[in-house]
C-alpha cells in the first residue's frame, strides 16, 4: 500500500470514527468550512465540477457557474458529513430524514412480484436514501460498489453500506450481474448509481445535448427478468429533510434487437436524470470527467489535459 493510499484509508477512518461522535451543529460547520477552503484552492475537482455544470446550465456566465460550484461542494460536504454520521443515528432519524414523492411507483413495482431496478445519478444523498428504504420501508435491497484503492478503503466501504441494510457486490468480478438477476427473480429491489459508465460496454446517450457512456446494467436487467425500471432523483432543499423522486417505469420497448432495446432503455433513464440534475445542479456531485470529448483527451480543455479530474 502506498504512502497516499495509506493516508486516504487513514482519512476516511477518521471520518466515520470521529465525525459521526460531533454534535450536528459542529459537524454542519466542519462540512461547510472544508468545502468552502477546497473551493478557494480551486483544484482540479472544482474546476471539473464547473466545467460539468457548464453543461447542464450552458447560459450560466463565470460567476454564476462559481456560484453553482461553490454550492455543489457545499452539498457534497453535506453528503459525507451525513454519510459519516448515518451509522450512529437512530431508525427513527433515518426515518424522518428523507421525503420522496411518487413512492407508489416503487410499491406497486415491488408488489407485482417481479422486482424492482431503482436507478439514480450522483444527486444529494444516494445512502441516506438506501438507507431510508431499508429502515423506512422494511425492504432489503442489493448494490454494487466500485472497487477502490487501497482494499482497506474498498472494505470500508462495504462494511458501512451493509451496516446500513445493503447487500454491496463488487463491480469487478464479472459475478454481479447474475447476482443481480437472481435477487430480480426472487422479487427482490436492487438500486444502482447509474450515471456514469465504468466499463468498457456503456451505451451512448445524448445528456444535456452531448454525447455520454452510462451502464447498460439497469436496462439489460430488466430485460432479463422481468423487473420494473425506475429512475429516481433526489436533492436537497434548506431543510435537514432530503427530498426525492420515483420517476415512471422505464419500459422495455416492444420490438428491436436487445442492443436497440437496451439503448431506447438507457436514453430514457438518461433523460430522467437530466430532468432532476437541471431542476438541481448544485446537488449533482459530479466531480469526474463524464461527457465523452471530456473523456478523450484529444478534446479535453487544455487543463484537463493531465491526470484525472
Amino acid at each position: 500500500m502506498s504512502t497516499r493510499e495509506r493516508l486516504t484509508d487513514a482519512l476516511y477512518g477518521a471520518g466515520w470514527g470521529t465525525v459521526k461522535k460531533l454534535p450536528e451543529p459542529v459537524a454542519v460547520r466542519l462540512g461547510r468550512t472544508i468545502a468552502d477552503a477546497a473551493w478557494k484552492q480551486r483544484g482540479k475537482g472544482v474546476l471539473r465540477l464547473e466545467s460539468n455544470y457548464a453543461r447542464v446550465v450552458p447560459d450560466a456566465g463565470p460567476e454564476r457557474l462559481a456560484e453553482m460550484s461553490r454550492a455543489g461542494m457545499r452539498s457534497y460536504l453535506r453528503y459525507w458529513m451525513e454519510s459519516f454520521r448515518l451509522p450512529a443515528w437512530s431508525a427513527e432519524r433515518i426515518a424522518d430524514c428523507f421525503t420522496p414523492k411518487d413512492l407508489h411507483h416503487l410499491n406497486e413495482g415491488m408488489a407485482a412480484g417481479k422486482g424492482v431496478v431503482l436507478a439514480l445519478p450522483h444527486l444529494a444523498n444516494w445512502d441516506l436514501a438506501g438507507a431510508w428504504v431499508t429502515t423506512k420501508l422494511g425492504i432489503p435491497f442489493t448494490t454494487v460498489a466500485e472497487r477502490l484503492k487501497p482494499e482497506t478503503l474498498y472494505d470500508r466501504f462495504v462494511a458501512y453500506r451493509e451496516g446500513l441494510g445493503m447487500e454491496v457486490l463488487p463491480h469487478s468480478g464479472g459475478s454481479a450481474f447474475g447476482t443481480l438477476a437472481r435477487r430480480l427473480r426472487e422479487g427482490g429491489l436492487v438500486c444502482l448509481v447509474a450515471d456514469r459508465d465504468l466499463s468498457a460496454s456503456g451505451i451512448e446517450v445524448s445528456f444535456f445535448g452531448h454525447a455520454a457512456r452510462m451502464p447498460a446494467g439497469p436496462a439489460l436487467l430488466a430485460q432479463h427478468t422481468g423487473a420494473r425500471l425506475l429512475p429516481v432523483t433526489l436533492w436537497y432543499d434548506e431543510s435537514p429533510v432530503m427530498q426525492g423522486r420515483v420517476h415512471p417505469p422505464v419500459e422495455v420497448p416492444a420490438s428491436g434487437t436487445r442492443a436497440e432495446k437496451t439503448s431506447v432503455m438507457t436514453q430514457a433513464l438518461a433523460d430522467a436524470f437530466a430532468t432532476g440534475i437541471a431542476e438541481h445542479p448544485e446537488d449533482w456531485h459530479m466531480l469526474q470527467r463524464l461527457w465523452t470529448e471530456d473523456l478523450d483527451p484529444a478534446h479535453a480543455p487544455a487543463q484537463d489535459r493531465e491526470g484525472t479530474a
